[in-house]
C-alpha cells in the first residue's frame, strides 16, 4: 500500500511545481479541486454548503464508476502478462451496443430491457477485445499494437454509425450526428440525488460487484490460477499442461467485458445517447491504464485509484473549480499532467524494483558459488 501512496503523492508534488511555475498557488488549487469533488461531504466536520457538496460527490462517483471497470480491464490483462491498451475501443463498442439495444425494443418491460442492454455491452466489448487475444494466440501478434489499432477501428465505426446519414443516426434531426435516446424505461435507477440533475445511479453497485468478481476470479478460481501462472511464466504454465493460447483469448475477452460494461453503464446511467463528439474525445479507457498501474493491478487498489482519478476529473471541471483560484479551462490539463506523472513514476518504480531484485539475485548466486570454488 505504501508504494502507490508515495507514487500518488510524488505525482501531486510534481504537478504542484508545475502550478507554481505558472504563477498559481498549488495549495489553494488543490484545496479548490478537493472542494469541487464533494469528498468533504463524507467527513463529519461542518462545511459551507452540504447540499452542493453532495451534488459534487454524486458527479465524482458517476465518473468513478466507468473508471473502476476500465481499470479492471487493464489490470486483468496485466496479471496475465498482457498489456491491454484497447480499453477505449472496447468501451466504445460497449457504448454502441448499449445505445442500440436501449433505443430499440421500446415495448419491452424495463428490467429485462436493462439486462439485455447491459449484456449486449458486455458481449460487444468481449468480442472486440477477443480479436486481439485471438491474434496473440494464433499468430503471436503483439497485443499492444493490435489493441491500439482496434481503438482506431472502433472510433471510425462509431463515427460511421452515428454520423450524418449513418445507419444508427437519430430519427428526429438528420443534421445532428447523434444516436437516438435510449428509452426512459432503460435508464438505470437513481438512488441518490435528483434524476433530472444526473443523480447517482445503481451502476456504481454493479461496478463494485465487478471488483469482487475480479478478486474471486484471480484468487479463488482455477482459471484465475492459470491466468496468474501464464502471466508469471508462460513456458512454465505450458509445461504444466495449461493452454497459454486459450488463456490469452479468455483474458482479453474478460478485459473487454469489463470495458464494455463500463460503456454500457455510462450510456444507461447518465449519457442516454451517443454522439460522434463523445466517441472522438472519450478518455475512460485511457485513464484505465493509469488506474490499473496506480492500483498495482489489485482489486482494492484499482478501486481506490479509480476514486482518485474520478475526483480529479470532477474537481477540475469548469463547473466545479473556482476561476479565481485556477483557470478552469486549464484545469483538465492539470489532470492529464498528474495522470502522466503517475504512469511515469510507477514505471520508474517498477524498473527500480526490478534492478534491485536482480542485484540481490546476483549477490545470492555469488555467495552460493564461493564455497564450491
Amino acid at each position: 500500500m505504501i508504494v502507490p501512496l508515495l507514487t500518488a503523492l510524488l505525482a501531486f508534488v510534481l504537478a504542484g511545481l508545475v502550478v507554481f511555475i505558472t504563477g498559481n498557488d498549488p495549495i489553494a488549487t488543490y484545496e479548490a479541486i478537493f472542494k469541487g469533488t464533494g469528498l468533504q461531504w463524507l467527513f463529519p466536520w461542518p462545511i459551507e454548503d452540504r447540499a452542493l457538496a453532495a451534488v459534487n460527490l454524486q458527479q465524482t462517483l458517476i465518473v468513478t464508476t466507468p473508471l473502476i471497470l476500465t481499470g479492471l480491464a487493464v489490470a486483468f490483462a496485466f496479471r496475465a502478462g498482457l498489456f491491454n491498451i484497447g480499453g477505449q475501443g472496447q468501451f466504445i463498442m460497449g457504448s454502441i451496443a448499449a445505445v442500440w439495444v436501449g433505443s430499440s425494443f421500446a415495448g419491452m418491460p424495463a428490467f429485462p430491457h436493462i439486462v439485455l442492454a447491459i449484456a449486449a455491452a458486455c458481449l460487444a466489448g468481449a468480442v472486440w477485445a477477443g480479436i486481439a487475444g485471438g491474434l496473440k494466440a494464433t499468430v503471436g501478434a503483439n497485443e499492444v499494437i493490435s489493441t491500439i489499432m482496434l481503438n482506431y477501428t472502433a472510433v471510425y465505426i462509431g463515427l460511421w454509425l452515428f454520423g450524418q446519414g449513418g445507419p444508427l443516426q437519430n430519427d428526429q434531426d438528420k443534421s445532428l450526428p447523434v444516436s437516438n435516446d435510449v428509452v426512459e424505461a432503460v435508464h438505470l435507477p437513481v438512488f441518490w440525488g435528483d434524476p433530472v440533475l444526473q443523480g447517482l445511479h445503481i451502476g456504481l453497485f454493479i461496478a463494485l460487484v465487478a471488483v469482487g468478481v475480479f478478486w474471486l476470479i484471480l484468487n479463488r478460481s482455477t482459471k484465475g490460477y492459470e491466468v496468474r501462472a501464464v502471466g508469471l511464466n508462460p513456458e512454465a504454465a505450458r509445461y504444466g499442461g495449461m493452454s497459454v493460447a486459450k488463456s490469452y483469448v479468455l483474458v482479453m475477452a474478460v478485459c473487454g467485458l469489463f470495458a464494455g460494461l463500463a460503456g454500457g453503464l455510462d450510456i444507461l446511467g447518465w449519457q442516454f445517447r451517443l454522439a460522434t463528439n463523445d466517441i472522438e474525445i472519450g478518455y475512460y479507457g485511457f485513464f484505465g491504464i493509469a488506474v490499473a498501474l496506480l492500483g498495482r493491478n489489485t482489486a482494492v487498489g484499482t478501486l481506490a485509484a479509480a476514486l482518485l482519478f474520478g475526483a480529479l476529473i470532477s474537481g477540475t471541471s469548469q463547473r466545479n473549480l473556482d476561476p479565481e483560484v485556477f483557470q478552469p479551462e486549464l484545469a483538465s490539463n492539470l489532470t492529464y499532467i498528474i495522470q502522466g506523472l503517475v504512469v511515469l513514476v510507477v514505471s520508474a518504480d517498477v524498473l527500480v524494483l526490478g534492478v534491485l531484485r536482480r542485484g540481490r539475485g546476483l549477490v545470492g548466486r555469488r555467495k552460493r558459488e564461493e564455497p564450491a570454488a
